[in-house]
């Protein structure tokens, strides 16, 4: 135990850590170009922490497991988001993804119930329909670039278990909302206010989505309280709930919150559902395997809620997917008191960054980290594993809270699939990669389908 965690002063705490290497120029290159493998060689130097000098200032890469677990659970009060994340603002809001100190644990209190076992069991049906809706689409022979198809599913699915009526065709602005939105953050960002063609775009789609949004809370504002309680989609969850002194949601709060759960349920479920394909597909035994245990498990009905914990193949599958390319590839925090980590000194201010990526593919932790071995997860690997070692959705208190809910969406979407096509890869095995807000293939996921 650090001698910051058990409240003694650092007094031998040096001030900043090892230099990353390679001169400012070289380290802003690599970020830009390609941020994936420059952050694996960081990890491969072994260091605890990092200092990333970069213009205008810097980073610290925490690259240690017990270094990380003193930011994200042991002195999590000491940190907020990145000021990188917090940017989220100009289109989140103030929602949950950006909200911080009470606020944030007021709304995390509030959101909670909306994602208990029982109603996510309640959406299920959704998601199994949807999906097969969608394969029932798909023709054989055909090559399809699935990553589209399963980012428009995603979409429909989160905007009928957010708002529980029909609503794809006008929520598809959200889409395009975050579709921009990923662009802004993959490179330099300049000020939202500057009126560059992607600023002037960016604006005009967030305006155009709060309006969409507002307008929905509004009509069910108007709704009576009956018609309200007979609802399970959840925004009448959101509008029904009560804090401790019976507070509720104002309208902008519950917009935000709208926007932010867009955003998670809708762009990470399809993106781990697009590696999985592309994974898959390199592996017909698998296909194989998976397609008999969705047979075994549910026979000729699509494959529902009370199925999930039997299909543990596809979930080792999702598992695996998830540590090759997570969706949240990074975690980002800023100081707001002068901390010790790792023996070094991070004053108030300084920003942290956890590379994600890195550390799915540390082989003192996963052997053969480039292979994509499902079966690795066994019941031993994951209770020996590490704290933080894995960690698809963050860790602490700020974990994603909707994991579950997408971990259910993820086996029932990929068990439609499986049961109902072969496929293969119809562009090359290795993927090209867009290293955003999320982790999105720059070119989709093309596949050639065969039906079963």
């Amino acid at each position: 135990m650090s001698a910051a965690s058990r409240g003694a002063t650092p007094r031998r705490a040096q001030r900043r850590p090892p230099l990353a290497p390679g001169s400012i120029v070289v380290r802003l290159r690599a970020l830009l170009r390609d941020p994936l493998s420059y952050v694996r060689r960081l990890g491969e130097s072994r260091e605890k922490v990092l200092w990333l000098r970069l213009p205008g200032g810097g980073f610290y890469v925490l690259q240690d497991l017990d270094v990380i677990d003193e930011v994200l659970v042991k002195r999590h009060r000491s940190f907020v988001k990145d000021s990188y994340t917090h940017r989220l603002r100009e289109f989140l809001g103030n929602g949950l993804l950006t909200a911080e100190g009470p606020p944030w644990r007021r709304q995390r209190r509030l959101i909670q119930p909306a994602f208990h076992r029982k109603r996510i069991q309640g959406y299920a049906d959704e998601m199994s329909g949807l999906a097969e809706a969608m394969v029932e689409g798909w023709g054989d022979s055909e090559v399809r670039d699935v990553h589209g198809d399963l980012m428009a599913l995603t979409l429909e699915l989160v905007a009928k278990s957010l708002f529980g009526a029909d609503v794809t065709k006008s929520t598809a602005a959200v889409g395009v909302a975050i579709d921009l939105v990923m662009q802004r953050h993959a490179g330099i960002m300049l000020p939202l206010w500057l009126p560059t063609p992607l600023n002037r775009r960016v604006r005009s789609s967030i305006d155009e989505v709060t309006t969409l949004i507002d307008g929905i809370i509004r009509e069910r504002r108007r709704g009576t309280v009956d018609a309200e309680s007979e609802r399970s989609d959840l925004l009448s969850l959101l509008l029904a709930a009560r804090d401790e002194d019976g507070g509720r949601m104002d309208d902008r709060q519950l917009r935000d919150e709208c926007i932010t759960l867009f955003l998670a349920g809708h762009e990470t479920t399809a993106l781990t559902l697009s590696y999985a394909l592309f994974l898959l597909a390199q592996r017909p035994d698998l296909q194989e395997a998976l397609a008999s245990e969705v047979d075994a498990v549910a026979g000729d009905r699509p494959a529902g809620f009370a199925d999930v914990p039997a299909l543990a193949g596809f979930e080792r599958v999702i598992k695996e997917s998830m540590r090759l390319y997570p969706p949240a590839w990074s975690i980002g925090r800023r100081a707001i008191e002068e901390v010790e980590l790792g023996g070094y000194r991070l004053p108030k201010g300084g920003e942290v960054a956890i590379f994600i990526w890195a550390l799915h593919r540390d082989p003192d932790h996963f052997p053969d980290p480039e292979a994509f071995r499902p079966e690795r997860w066994t019941p031993e690997l994951e209770r020996t594993l590490p704290r933080h070692a894995y960690m698809p959705f963050g860790g602490g208190p700020r974990i994603c809270i909707g994991s579950a809910f997408a971990n259910i969406e993820a086996v029932l979407v990929l068990a439609a699939i499986v049961r109902r096509y072969r496929f293969r890869l119809a562009q090359p095995p290795r993927l090209r990669l867009k290293a955003s807000i999320t982790l999105r293939p720059r070119d989709g996921v093309r596949l050639r389908l065969k039906a079963r």
